[in-house]
C-alpha cells in the first residue's frame, strides 16, 4: 500500500464517522488552543518586559566596583598582580588599580576597559543668574560613544576643559532669585557656552570655593537612565579636582578608581566575564544579568502555561484512546477481512495509526485557528486597556500584550498530532495483532 492510498483509505475511514470524529478532534482543539493563547501570552509578557528595560544600559557592558572580603583575610592578588589591598583586620577592600585595569584588559572577549570615577566635592554650575548642583564623571576615553551614548547635540568628544552633559541637565537649572508668583525662566542652552562650574570642600575653617571655567561641547540623547543627570569630563580633570579637594596627590595604588566599565566584545560572553572578574575579588554587575533573570522567569513562566494546555491535550488524547477503541470493536469483521484478502500486520497498524494521527492533525489545525483568533481578540482588549493606563500613568504602553512566534503553530500542530498517534498506538496494535479468522467470526 501506497503512502496516497494509505492517507486516501484514513480519509475516507474518518469520513464515515463525522460526528464521532468531530467530537473527538473538539478535544484535540481546545488543548492545542490552550497551548498557543497561553504561550503566546508568554511571549508577549516577556517582550512587554523586555520592552520596559529601555534605558537600563548597554547590554554589553559591566559595571566592576572596588570588592570587599569580610573576615580576618588576606586578599589574593589577581594575575598580573592586580586588585591592592591588605589582610587581617575586619575586612579588606580589593582596590581597582592601573595593573588591575591591565588584568580585565587581558580577559578573553574584553572589547575596552574605561576607568571612572567621581568628584569628591559639591559642584555648582552657574549659566548667567541660573544655577544647578550637578554631579560629575571623569572618564578615561577621548570620546563616549564608547560607552554605547549617541549625542543629541554637539559632540561626545572630551577634551580638557570641556564637558559633555547628559539630557536633562539643562532643565535641573533654576533661579535662586525668582520671586513668588514669577514665571520660572525657560532652560539654559548650554550647548557651546561658556559655563562656571564652582568647587566646594568643607574644612574645619569652614567652607571652601574654587570657580573654575567649563565648556560645554556637548548633549547626550535621552538614556532614561544615569547619563540623562551626569555630567562627563575628562579623567584628568576631575582628579585634578580631587587632588584640590582632598589636598593631596592621588595614588591609585593606594586610593583605586570608583569604578570601571568594562566592556565585552559580545552580550553573549558578558555573563561569563562577569563571573571571572567577581571571581578575581571585586563586586562585578551588568545589565545582561537582570535581562537574563526576567527571560528565565519568562521561560518558566511558558513552561508552566504550555502545561496548563498540555493538560487540556492529555485529557484529548484520551478521548482519541476511546475511539480507537470502540472504532476496532465495531470494524473486527471488517478487520479479519483486511487480511483475508492479504492485508499484512503492518498495514492495519498503518491504517488505524493515520486514522488516530488524522483526528491529531485536524484538531491540531482547529486548534491552533482557534488559539490564534483568540490571541488576536485577546491583543486588542489588552491593548485597549494598556492604552488607557498609558494615558493615565504616562508610561508608553507595550507594543503587543500577546506574541504568536512562527515556530509556536507548527509545534502545536506537530505535537498535536502525536499526541494522536501515541493515544491510537495501543488500540492499533491491538487491531493489527487480530487472527483474521476469529475476527471473521466476531459478532
Amino acid at each position: 500500500m501506497s503512502f496516497f492510498e494509505l492517507v486516501a483509505l484514513v480519509f475516507e475511514n474518518l469520513g464515515r464517522r463525522k460526528g464521532r470524529v468531530a467530537l473527538t478532534a473538539i478535544g484535540v482543539i481546545i488543548g492545542t488552543a490552550a497551548v498557543v493563547v497561553l504561550v503566546s501570552l508568554g511571549i508577549g509578557l516577556q517582550q512587554s518586559a523586555q520592552e520596559r528595560l529601555y534605558g537600563i544600559g548597554d547590554l554589553s557592558q559591566i559595571q566592576v566596583s572596588p570588592g570587599y572580603i569580610e573576615g580576618p583575610v588576606a586578599v589574593a592578588v589577581p594575575v598580573g598582580g592586580g586588585g591592592g589591598g591588605g589582610g587581617g583586620g575586619d575586612g579588606s577592600t580589593v582596590l581597582i588599580t592601573d595593573q588591575s585595569l591591565v588584568d580585565f584588559a587581558a580577559l578573553p572577549g574584553v572589547k575596552a576597559v574605561i576607568p571612572r570615577d567621581w568628584s569628591y566635592a559639591g559642584m555648582i554650575l552657574r549659566v548667567g543668574r541660573m544655577e544647578t548642583w550637578a554631579s560629575a564623571y571623569g572618564v578615561g576615553v577621548d570620546d563616549l560613544s564608547v560607552l554605547g551614548l549617541t549625542a543629541e547635540q554637539g559632540t561626545l568628544a572630551l577634551e580638557r576643559g570641556t564637558a559633555v552633559v547628559g539630557y536633562n541637565v539643562p532643565a535641573s537649572f533654576y533661579d535662586p532669585n525668582l520671586r513668588p508668583g514669577q514665571d520660572p525662566p525657560p532652560p539654559p542652552d548650554l550647548l557651546n557656552s561658556q559655563i562656571k562650574l564652582t568647587l566646594v570642600r568643607w574644612t574645619e575653617d569652614g567652607e571652601v570655593r574654587k570657580d573654575i571655567a567649563l565648556r560645554v561641547v556637548g548633549i547626550i540623547a535621552e538614556t532614561r537612565s544615569e547619563p540623562d543627570w551626569t555630567i562627563y569630563m575628562p579623567m584628568s580633570d576631575v582628579v585634578t579636582y580631587n587632588e584640590w579637594t582632598i589636598g593631596r596627590r592621588i595614588n591609585r595604588a593606594v586610593d583605586g578608581y570608583g569604578n570601571v566599565v568594562v566592556v565585552a566584545e559580545s552580550p553573549r560572553e558578558v555573563l561569563e566575564i562577569t563571573d571571572t572578574i567577581t571571581g578575581m575579588g571585586y563586586q562585578a554587575w551588568a545589565p545582561q544579568q537582570t535581562v537574563e533573570g526576567i527571560n528565565n522567569f519568562y521561560t518558566i513562566l511558558q513552561v508552566i502555561f504550555g502545561g496548563v494546555g498540555a493538560i487540556a491535550l492529555l485529557v484529548a488524547a484520551i478521548g482519541i484512546a476511546n475511539t480507537m477503541a470502540m472504532a476496532i470493536l465495531e470494524r473486527t469483521r471488517e478487520i479479519g477481512l483486511m487480511k483475508a484478502i492479504g492485508a499484512t500486520n503492518r498495514d492495519v497498524l498503518a491504517v488505524f495509526l493515520g486514522e488516530s494521527a488524522g483526528i491529531g492533525l485536524l484538531g491540531g489545525l482547529g486548534g491552533v485557528l482557534v488559539g490564534w483568533s483568540a490571541g488576536q481578540v485577546l491583543n486588542v482588549l489588552a491593548m485597549a486597556y494598556f492604552a488607557g493606563q498609558a494615558a493615565t500613568t504616562g508610561a508608553p504602553p507595550p507594543s503587543a500584550a500577546v506574541v504568536t512566534p512562527v515556530w509556536l503553530p507548527i509545534f502545536a500542530l506537530t505535537f498535536s498530532t502525536l499526541i494522536g498517534v501515541l493515544s491510537g498506538l495501543f488500540p492499533s496494535l491491538r487491531a493489527a495483532t487480530l487472527v483474521p479468522v476469529a475476527a471473521l467470526k466476531y459478532e
